[in-house]
């Protein structure tokens, strides 16, 4: 899959830094291509430690939190590593509410989730 259509994707040494392309992660479709995007990143490119940066995400529904969910069994499952950066305070509310944020490892910004990773 070498063009992503939700995601932009960088290297840094060995990390897979992750962005968003949608401010909004509201629709099913978009979702489920979301969804298939990652999970590529896993389980067909074998990529072990990944950073997902939120910092242009200004909306996720409970949908997309699904998929993180599911994302975080498959990289773990795979012993991989996984840190989510720059959320906006309004999601990480949702994030806190919901309790998730004692499942994933939320850092302050990229440059923190990288060092938690090297």
């Amino acid at each position: 899959m070498s063009g992503y259509r939700r995601l932009e994707i960088n290297e840094v040494d060995d990390i897979t830094v992750v962005h968003f392309r949608d401010q909004k992660i509201i629709e099913d479709l978009k979702i489920q291509e979301l969804g298939q995007e990652l999970f590529h990143l896993v389980e067909v490119e074998n990529r072990k430690k990944l950073v997902l940066n939120f910092v242009s995400v200004d909306f996720l529904s409970s949908a997309a939190l699904v998929k993180l969910i599911t994302l975080d069994k498959k990289v773990k499952s795979h012993g991989g590593k996984l840190k989510f950066c720059s959320i906006r305070p309004e999601i990480y509310e949702v994030f806190a509410i919901t309790k998730l944020n004692r499942l994933f490892d939320i850092r302050g910004d990229e440059a923190e989730a990288l060092a938690a990773l090297s």
